[in-house]
This record gives structure tokens, sequence and C-alpha cells, in this order.
């Protein structure tokens, strides 16, 4: 046998939630589906895997250290070559800095069991990711989704983490429900946290006319009142203070949850001046 390192790089990820629209590729299932055509052509061996870093992020990269039998060295190496040319034409709209490639590593102590390794690939296959719904009366809002995160081995453990998200918490529930069935299936353990509410917009908001009425007076036009796809601390709230009348806001954010996350600085004297005029406006009860 030889060992291999597997990565799968240059992907812009995102916000699991904000970006889980826009078709960017996803580390963590690009190499599961390169290593599990590997495994079923060539007959290599798992031996670690590393992939994602948060819950709440597209994973942007992912590596594995594998074995190849020696016989299937070279055609494993073309192999490579032609799923990292697949992959590329796939996402050349969406994440055109993919890249999938291999170098030689140190032979590992050990592998993963035939049996894990084949259940775990066909899990991870198997596990619903992306877009499950959108929100019936604004077509273009996502309303529940999932975001295969993270896989990480260690210690004789696989560990994969999935972030599910919905505006509606049943629909979350039942999402979450059948991605743990899936993993069921394939012996693993599963474990439901850090749930939080989900938080419905109301177009008739009594605080979103007020603000819509200081921002025009201000700044002389009516802002974009957007619904987003994003866990917010309002969520939580709201569960609670079932009275409160609620808005998000702040300063123009781009590229959240990614290393290209930044704020545009002049927005944020623009929003603080906004608050303050907000406050003046806001009813006393």
């Amino acid at each position: 046998m030889v060992a291999y390192k597997v990565s799968v790089t240059g992907l812009k990820g995102g916000h699991s939630g904000l970006d889980i629209h826009l078709g960017k590729g996803n580390a963590c299932l690009i190499l599961n589906k390169t290593l599990l055509n590997a495994c079923e052509r060539y007959g290599i061996r798992l031996a670690g895997i590393d992939a994602g870093s948060l819950r709440n992020a597209i994973p942007r990269e992912g590596f594995a250290t594998i074995v190849v039998p020696a016989a299937e060295e070279n055609n494993f190496l073309e192999f490579i070559a032609e799923a990292d040319k697949s992959a590329k034409n796939l996402l050349k709209d969406a994440d055109p800095g993919v890249s999938i490639t291999v170098e030689k590593t140190s032979l590992p102590k050990s592998v993963v069991d035939v049996t894990t390794q084949h259940n775990f690939y066909n899990a991870v296959a198997d596990c619903p990711n992306g877009v499950l719904a959108f929100d019936k009366n604004m077509p273009d809002v996502v309303e529940t989704s999932s975001n295969l995160a993270i896989i990480k081995s260690e210690n004789g453990v696989i560990e994969i983490a999935v972030l599910t998200r919905s505006a509606v918490d049943g629909d979350r529930d039942i999402a979450a429900a059948k991605i743990a069935n899936v993993f069921k299936e394939n012996g693993a353990t599963t474990a439901h946290f850090g749930e939080y509410p989900g938080w419905k917009p109301d177009v008739n908001s009594p605080i979103l006319e007020i603000m819509k009425n200081v921002y025009n007076n201000k700044y002389g036009k009516v802002p974009a009142v957007k619904v987003i796809h994003a866990g917010l601390e309002c969520g939580i709230l709201g569960a609670t203070y079932t009275n409160w009348d609620m808005i998000s806001f702040g300063p123009t954010i781009r590229f959240p949850h990614s290393p290209d996350e930044k704020v545009k600085i002049d927005t944020v004297g623009k929003y603080w001046d906004f608050l303050l005029e907000t406050l003046k406006n806001a009813p006393k009860k």
C-alpha cells in the first residue's frame, strides 16, 4: 500500500444560512464523493479525515489520509485528476476556485475498518444538504435548510456536525429527525443540541413602519426590508417575550462566516445615527 493526503481546497465557503441557496461547493461532500468513488474503483482505505471548521459555515476545505494498493496507484492518480476537472466544471460559476489534489505521505499506523468506512461514506452521501424548503409566501426566501458542516476523525471515532435551520420550529425538527435517521441506519449514534426558535416575519410590525418612515425622512428613500435565512437572538428573545415587537438591523456586512468577512466602515456611523433617531420616534409603551 502507498499513502496519500487528499485535499479539497479553494472553495469560497460562507454563511450556512444566507448563502445556502447559492450552489456553493461543500468541501465535506466533495471529499466524501471523491473517497467513495475511489474506494469502489481502487479499494482505497481511509485512515483519517478533517473537513470543515464551524457548524454555521459552509465548509471550505477538507483533508483525508488514505492508503491505496500499490498496483492501483497510477489509476488512482488519474482518477483524482479527473475528479478535479469534474469539480471545476460543475462549480465553474458558483465556486470556480475548487481544487482536488493529492500528495504522498507516510503510511498511517491503522485504517478505518471496512464496515465503518462503507457506512460512513454512504451516510454522508445520503445526508440531506442545502435548501430543503422555500417560504410559501415568499418564494425567494429559504425557510428550511441543512448544512453538513464538519467531519473529523479522532481517537477511533468519526464525528459529523450538521446545522439544520428553519423559520418553523416543527419543520426544523422534522428535517433534523430525517438526517438523524440517515446516520442511524448506517450504524451511527446521533444527538440533537443547540436548537433555537425561528422568528417568523411580521409585515404589519409597528416598529417596522416607524423605522421605514424615520429612514425615509433622514436619508430620502425607503429602506429595503428583507427576510434572511439566519439565526438571530430575536428568535430566542421572542419565544420568551411573545408580546415584543422586534426588528433586526445593523451596518453592512459582507461574506459572513468566511475568512473574507468584512464590515463597510461608513455604514457603522449611519447605523448608529439611525438607531438614535428611531429611539426618539419609538412609542413610549
